[in-house]
């Protein structure tokens, strides 16, 4: 039995939909089951409820061999410690409780970084991987960089106004990569029950691509001018605040950018194992195309 948590988020949603192609029995951990499609309500078996709730996820992992471990986004938490490592910690009690063999989490890039310490979110993420690889279970964690799907959240901004922003430099080439080949390389790893061990498994995207670079496929793409604007960290931040996040998880953020300014996501090196199929330019075809057009 195969656990998901997240299954309604950008990446739960498609390792649930891998999962049901592979016809294999795997069981949901959902807040809302009402959010879940009819497909898979009635190819999933479902536990409701937070899976940061003890008697949750000791229901949830009971008889299971594998799980894959995906936060909630949470951004009023009171920090960002309290975000990663204490949700996880029902669940890493639960793991060892239930005797779980493998866990596959979706984590960050920069393990062994000096950035990694005051990277926000990252050093978040780090700790919680820490946490779940105590308890002894056979542990992989998909290491990402930033997700071209963010940039969908922006598709107002780049109709109405034809830009996008960030505080990180227009032409720092980083890696990015589509939460769909997130899911395919999630769902490789759980249907695999041969691996033990735990190591960090990089998922890098296709390529390296500044945000001025992205600027100018976007334009093409959608037939009019976009352009990339950089922000000053405070006013990133600002914005983060006014649209209801404590001041913690917005300073945790901004930490994050600041971090992948000074080059964290560059600490692995591009390997053919480690990048994805999806080219920026595919996913701007197949998905902020339709997010900003309609």
């Amino acid at each position: 039995m195969i656990v998901v948590t997240a299954p309604t988020g950008d990446i739960g949603h498609q390792v649930v939909q891998d999962l049901l192609h592979a016809g294999v029995p795997f069981r949901v951990v959902a807040r809302d089951p009402s959010r879940l499609t009819d497909e898979v309500r009635a190819g999933a078996e479902i536990v409701t409820g937070s899976h940061g709730d003890a008697g949750v996820v000791r229901e949830a992992f009971d008889g299971a061999s594998a799980v894959f471990w995906l936060l909630p986004p949470d951004p009023q938490a009171a920090s960002v410690a309290a975000a990663y490592v204490d949700f996880t910690r029902p669940a890493a009690g639960a793991l060892k409780e239930q005797g779980v063999k493998r866990v596959v989490a979706i984590t960050a890039l920069g393990r062994g970084s000096p950035l990694a310490s005051k990277a926000g979110y990252v050093t978040g993420s780090l700790a919680m991987d820490d946490l779940i690889a105590s308890t002894g279970v056979a542990f992989r964690g998909l290491a990402n960089p930033s997700f071209m799907d963010n940039i969908a959240r922006q598709a107002i901004t780049i109709r109405d106004q034809g830009k996008f922003f960030s505080p990180i430099s227009g032409d720092l080439r980083l890696p990015s990569v589509a939460t769909r080949d997130i899911a395919a390389v999630a769902a490789r790893w759980l249907l695999d029950d041969s691996w033990t061990g735990q190591s960090d498994v990089p998922v890098l995207g296709r390529e390296d691509i500044s945000f001025n670079e992205m600027a100018e496929i976007i334009s093409d793409v959608l037939g009019k001018t976009v352009n990339y604007q950089q922000i000053s960290f405070d006013a990133y931040k600002a914005r983060f605040v006014q649209f209801g996040m404590s001041e913690a998880m917005a300073q945790g953020m901004t930490d994050m950018a600041w971090a992948k300014d000074q080059g964290l996501d560059l600490t692995v090196p591009r390997t053919p194992g480690h990048s994805t199929p999806t080219s920026f330019r595919q996913w701007c075809e197949d998905s902020l195309k339709s997010a900003v057009l309609g």
